[in-house]
């Protein structure tokens, strides 16, 4: 039996080398990955969800948004979006590093995509902010489907930050073993279906506006 062959099956590849070996071996998709994809289903149901009932009260809705509510802004949401959207080239880099048993790669696109993703949430939050001081979400059915859409969006982005950092924070620590490996590539799935998420709800948000 190979030393590849060997470590195939553990969670426990202690080298660098050998978590790659693990991963470009693998016949199947780890455990994590997987539970990493089920909860991501979960989660774009719970955005379809949002997104085709914001599309249902503006058919039911003779003014969307009602009259005293300004159209939102176009220009720093799309911006904002953008570089959120291009953070998914650093996380593939991060997963595809992982692979190759790249520690130092990997923790450089992880704090790229980390920073990138901070400064779109502190944006998102200033305009959130700005926002309610126009409407509130008890002002109207826009204003409860509006803010219920983005604040589940920026709770998204949080966790997904979070997640970064604390992987960051294993490899780190701990070395890019097999256990970690996958968890770059399981947040890196993550990444990638919230950076296509972001721009539906982005267009769902500004859809009065375009």
């Amino acid at each position: 039996m190979s030393d590849g062959s060997q470590v195939s099956r553990s969670t426990a590849a202690f080298s660098a080398a050998a978590a790659g070996r693990v991963s470009r071996e693998r016949l199947a998709q780890p455990n994590g990955w997987w539970g990493m994809a089920f909860f991501l289903c979960a989660e774009v149901t719970l955005f379809g969800s949002l997104i085709a009932t914001y599309f249902y009260l503006d058919f039911d809705s003779p003014s969307w948004p009602p009259a005293g509510i300004k159209a939102p802004s176009v220009v720093l949401p799309f911006i904002g979006t953008g570089a959120l959207v291009a953070t998914t080239i650093p996380m593939w880099l991060a997963a595809r590093s992982a692979r190759d048993g790249q520690r130092r790669r990997v923790m450089w696109m992880l704090m790229i995509a980390a920073v990138i993703q901070c400064c779109y949430l502190a944006l998102q939050i200033l305009l959130f902010r700005h926002d309610l001081h126009s409407f509130s979400p008890q002002s109207s059915a826009y204003g409860s489907i509006y803010f219920t859409l983005l604040a589940a969006h920026h709770a998204h982005v949080l966790f997904g930050i979070l997640l970064d950092l604390g992987v960051l924070g294993f490899v780190a620590l701990r070395g890019l073993t097999n256990y970690w490996l996958v968890g770059v590539r399981a947040v890196a799935l993550y990444w990638y279906v919230v950076n296509a998420l972001a721009i539906f709800v982005v267009f769902t948000q500004l859809a009065p506006s375009l």
